[in-house]
């Protein structure tokens, strides 16, 4: 077996709360001296960048680069990293706006995340004001057990409905996320597409196999020559909205036809 699959399988994909772990696996994979590395997600950037400040690294599924210290700016990067970011942190009042649509009752939104996996927290939190006539909150979560008692406490709230953040921990425990939403009759907006697929009520957010696509385009650029730091940092151009009829349905919720016209998928 040679070292990359070694290395392949020492890191589980699900391993997103072990630092010690993704740590060294970027100085394991840093060792290998690769030309170009590229990562998903925030925190697997930030140990790989703790690692390397000379090899390439194209990042995609990031939220907030220039606040995690990646970049000094998305269109002038200025060191070995550059890359795609997730979504615009002004997207939280659509999502409140598509809670709103489908589930006029409620009045009261919380926004659901885990701190030691969405770090970037306080680009979302910060414009998360009232409107759309709801009042807004933060829902905290830190492990599995914390996640069921969180909605199970937000469902007894009257009204309340969930706004899920783009967060590498709740994706990984979207089974039970969505099964916990559907147990306690909470309405609730997802980020991505797989959560509806998967039961969950409606998600609006970018394509994030579009950013894999873009990555290839920015690592095949590098490799023949071009540096990370004349590489701007791009923002999704793409969103999509997945609406869950079934769950609707499950919800009590009547989802009017105009609504139905604007998705870009329905699920039945």
């Amino acid at each position: 077996m040679d070292r990359r699959a070694q290395h392949q399988n020492r890191c589980p994909l699900g391993a997103l709360d072990d630092a010690e772990g993704r740590q060294q696996s970027a100085k394991e994979l840093v060792a290998l001296q690769p030309d170009i590395i590229i990562t998903q997600n925030t925190p697997p950037t930030a140990a790989m960048l703790q690692q390397t400040s000379t090899i390439p690294v194209v990042f995609v599924i990031v939220a907030d680069p220039v606040g995690s210290g990646f970049v000094k700016s998305l269109a002038h990067p200025g060191g070995n990293a550059t890359g795609f970011t997730i979504m615009e942190p002004t997207i939280v009042s659509k999502w409140l706006e598509l809670l709103k649509e489908i589930a006029p009752q409620v009045t009261r939104a919380a926004l659901l995340f885990n701190p030691a996996t969405t770090p970037y927290a306080n680009i979302y939190v910060t414009p998360f004001a009232p409107s759309f006539g709801l009042q807004a909150t933060t829902a905290i979560v830190h492990d599995k057990a914390e996640l069921e008692t969180m909605v199970a406490a937000q469902a007894r709230e009257l009204n309340t409905g969930l706004v899920v953040m783009p967060d590498g921990f709740l994706n990984v425990h979207r089974a039970e996320l969505v099964s916990l939403a559907a147990q306690h009759r909470i309405p609730t907006v997802y980020p991505w597409r797989f959560f509806p697929e998967q039961g969950g009520l409606l998600s609006y957010g970018s394509e994030m196999r579009d950013e894999f696509k873009t990555a290839a385009a920015y690592a095949d650029r590098i490799l023949r020559g071009e540096k990370p730091i004349d590489l701007p940092v791009q923002a999704p151009t793409k969103y999509e909205l997945v609406i869950n009829l079934t769950t609707a349905k499950a919800l009590g919720l009547n989802v009017p036809h105009h609504f139905q016209q604007l998705a870009d998928k329905i699920i039945e």
